[in-house]
C-alpha cells in the first residue's frame, strides 16, 4: 500500500522464509501487470531464471578486521598497486555456483607468488548475459549466483585479506540492460532511466543509462557502492566507462544530444554522482580505491572533489597503454621514427594517479593476445613481449595485468575457453612465468621501484633521445633514495656492445634484470657478466657512468643501494 504521497509503498508477506524466490507484480498506469525482480535484493536465481531471492542473515564470521584497520589508518591505496584483473568465471574451470569458494586458496597463491598487492574482479553482481562478463547489471545488490552465495563472496575476501591482498571490484553505474524483469521501465515508466532517450539511452550498447538527477537514483547507486565494502569489505571499486557518464555526447552525433543547462556537453549531474560517491566513501574507508576507467583528458579525475576534481584516487592511463602497444607492435625497423610514443606519455605522468593497465580490453574481440600483437618470429615476438613487462614494470605508475599474462598465451581471450593453464608445462611459456615472476619478486624488493610512483621526484630521463638505435634509459629513486634502478631499453634485435649509461650513484650496479638471459628464454648475448665498473666518466646528465652489452630486444634493470 502507498505510503502517504511518498511515492514508496511497502507490504507484508507472511512467513516468507530465506530461499524463497520471488518478484513483484506491477500493475501499470495503463493496466498492464509487470513481473519485475527487486531491485535491492540480495540475492537472485541463477541466470538464465531471474528471480530475486530472500536472502537470511549472515553466517559468516570475519577475520580481517586488523587488516581493514591497517588500511583505512595507513590510507594504503596511496601505496604501490600491483594488479591482478582476474573473471573468476574462466580463470579455473569450477563447479557450477562454486567460484568464490573453491577458486579463493589457489588464487591467492597465485597471485601472492607473482607478486601482486590487489585482486581486481570483473564485475560480480548479477548480469543475465554471460557474455556481457558482467558489464551489463541487472541486480547491483547481489552477488551473481554464478560464482556462489553472498556469504561466499565474504568469504572470498577474507581470504585474500588472510593473504595480504585487496579486493577491488568493478562497478558499473553508467548503464544497464533492458531486460524486461529488471529495470528498465521498472513500473512501465523511465523510473531509473532518464526518460529522454537523447539521455537515457547508451548509443553502442543498446542500454539504459541511469538518471543521475533523480534523488532516488542517486541513492540506490551511492548506497550500492557503500554497500560493497560494508557488507564485503572489498578494498576499492573499479568504476567503469566513466568518460560515457561525463560527456552528454559521448558517441554521440550532432543533434542526438542534449547540452545541460549551460549549453556544455559536461553531464553535470554525473559529475555530481561521482563526487559524492569517491567523497563518502573515502570520508567512512580512508584507505580505499576509488579507480576511474576514463579515457579522455577531463582535468583532476584524481584531484579532491572539494577542490573542483572528481575526487578519485586513481585513473587508468589509457594513453599510454595506447601509446605503448601501438609501439611495441610496429616492426623494429620503423621504431626509430615512433621513438616519441614511449617518451610522451611521461610529459603527463605525473599529472593524475595513474594505473598503467594491460587489461582484457586489449586482447579480446580480434585485437589478439599480446603476444600476437609482437612483431617478427617466435623468438622475437617473446623478445618484445619481455621487452614490453620490462618496460612496464619499470615505469612510473601503478600497474594492472590481465589474468594469464603471465603464461604469454597465443590466442586472445574468450569466457568461454578461460586460460589455458597447460601453457606453463612447455617452453617458453614456462620461462616467461618465471621471469614474470622475478618481476614481481624484484619490485618488491627495491624502494625505487616500488615507491613514489606518482611523484615526478622519483623519475628522471637518462637517455629519451637515442632515436637512432631504439635506446631508452630512465632512472628512478624511492622516498629516502637508499637505492635507485635504472632501466635500459634496447628495442631493435640489433645487439648493443659497451653501450654507456649514467647512474644514479657512485655504487658499483648489480643487474637486476636483463631479459634477454637464456634463463628467460632469451639469447643470452651478454654472457657471464662480469661485475660492472664504475666509471667516474659523467655521461646523461649524471657525474659517474658504466658500460654494459645490451642484448637484443631486451630491457636490463641497475640496482644501486648507498
Amino acid at each position: 500500500e502507498p505510503q502517504g504521497s511518498s511515492g514508496i509503498w511497502s507490504g507484508c508477506v507472511a512467513g516468507v522464509r530465506s530461499g524463497d524466490r520471488y518478484k513483484y507484480a506491477i500493475e501499470t498506469r495503463s493496466g498492464d501487470r509487470l513481473a519485475k525482480a527487486d531491485p535491492m535484493a540480495r540475492r537472485a536465481e541463477l541466470p538464465p531464471s531471474d528471480a530475486s531471492i530472500v536472502c537470511g542473515t549472515s553466517n559468516h564470521v570475519w577475520s580481517d578486521a586488523e587488516w581493514l584497520a591497517r588500511r583505512d589508518r595507513d590510507a594504503s591505496w596511496r601505496r604501490p598497486l600491483r594488479i591482478y584483473e582476474v573473471h573468476l568465471g574462466s580463470w579455473r574451470r569450477v563447479e557450477p555456483a562454486r567460484a568464490f569458494v573453491d577458486l579463493a586458496e589457489d588464487l591467492a597463491a597465485h597471485v601472492r607468488d607473482l607478486g601482486f598487492t590487489h585482486v581486481e574482479l570483473m564485475p560480480v553482481a548479477e548480469h543475465p548475459y554471460g557474455g556481457s562478463w558482467g558489464y551489463q547489471v541487472s541486480g547491483y545488490f547481489a552477488p551473481s549466483a554464478r560464482y556462489g552465495t553472498p556469504d561466499d563472496l565474504r568469504h572470498f575476501v577474507d581470504v585474500m585479506h588472510a593473504h595480504g591482498l585487496g579486493v577491488i571490484l568493478d562497478w558499473v553505474p553508467a548503464h544497464f540492460p533492458r531486460d524486461e524483469w529488471a529495470l528498465g521501465r521498472f513500473d512501465g515508466t523511465a523510473l531509473y532511466e532518464h526518460a529522454d532517450p537523447r539521455r537515457g539511452e547508451h548509443p553502442d550498447w543498446g542500454t539504459y543509462v541511469f538518471n543521475y538527477a533523480r534523488h532516488e537514483v542517486r541513492s540506490f547507486l551511492v548506497s550500492n557502492a557503500h554497500y560493497w565494502f560494508e557488507e564485503f569489505h572489498v578494498d576499492g571499486l573499479r568504476i567503469d566507462a566513466v568518460a560515457s557518464m561525463l560527456y552528454l555526447d559521448y558517441s554521440r552525433t550532432p543533434g542526438t544530444w542534449e547540452p545541460n543547462r549551460f549549453g556544455g556537453r559536461e553531464d553535470l549531474e554525473a559529475v555530481s554522482l561521482l563526487r559524492q560517491v569517491n567523497t563518502t566513501v573515502l570520508q567512512r574507508h580512508p584507505g580505499a580505491v576509488m579507480m576511474a576507467e576514463e579515457s579522455t583528458s577531463w582535468p583532476g579525475v584524481t584531484a579532491p572533489a572539494d577542490s573542483g576534481g572528481l575526487g578519485f584516487t586513481h585513473k587508468w592511463n589509457m594513453g599510454w597503454m595506447n601509446d605503448t602497444l601501438g609501439y611495441f607492435a610496429r616492426d623494429p625497423v620503423h621504431r626509430r621514427w615512433h621513438h616519441r610514443d614511449l617518451t610522451f606519455g611521461l610529459l603527463y605522468a605525473f599529472g593524475e594517479n595513474f594505473v598503467l593497465p594491460l587489461s582484457h580490453d586489449e586482447v579480446v574481440h580480434g585485437k589478439g593476445s599480446l603476444l600476437a600483437k609482437m612483431p617478427g618470429d617466435d623468438w622475437q615476438r617473446f623478445a618484445n613481449l619481455r621487452a614490453l613487462w620490462g618496460w612496464t614494470f619499470a615505469h612510473p605508475g601503478d600497474l594492472l595485468v590481465f589474468m594469464g599474462s603471465e603464461l604469454a598465451p597465443w590466442k586472445e581471450w574468450s569466457e568461454t575457453d578461460g586460460i589455458d593453464e597447460g601453457l606453463g608445462d612447455h617452453e617458453p611459456h614456462r620461462s616467461h612465468r618465471a621471469m614474470f615472476r622475478h618481476l614481481g619478486s624484484t619490485v618488491a624488493a627495491w624502494s625505487a621501484l616500488s615507491e613514489r610512483e606518482h611523484d615526478p621526484e622519483g623519475f628522471v630521463w637518462l637517455d629519451a633521445d637515442d632515436a637512432e638505435h631504439s635506446v631508452y634509459a630512465f632512472g628512478r629513486r624511492g622516498v629516502e633514495e637508499r637505492d635507485g634502478v635504472v632501466c635500459i631499453a634496447n628495442l631493435t634485435p640489433v645487439p648493443r656492445a659497451g653501450y654507456r649509461v649514467g647512474l644514479m650513484m657512485d655504487s658499483t650496479p648489480e643487474i637486476l634484470l636483463d631479459t634477454d638471459e637464456i634463463r628467460w628464454g632469451g639469447s643470452g648475448y651478454a654472457g657471464e657478466r662480469a661485475p660492472l665498473v664504475v666509471d667516474p666518466i659523467p655521461w646523461q646528465g649524471r657525474p659517474v657512468s658504466v658500460t654494459l652489452d645490451l642484448g637484443p630486444l631486451s630491457v636490463t634493470w641497475l640496482g644501486q643501494r648507498r
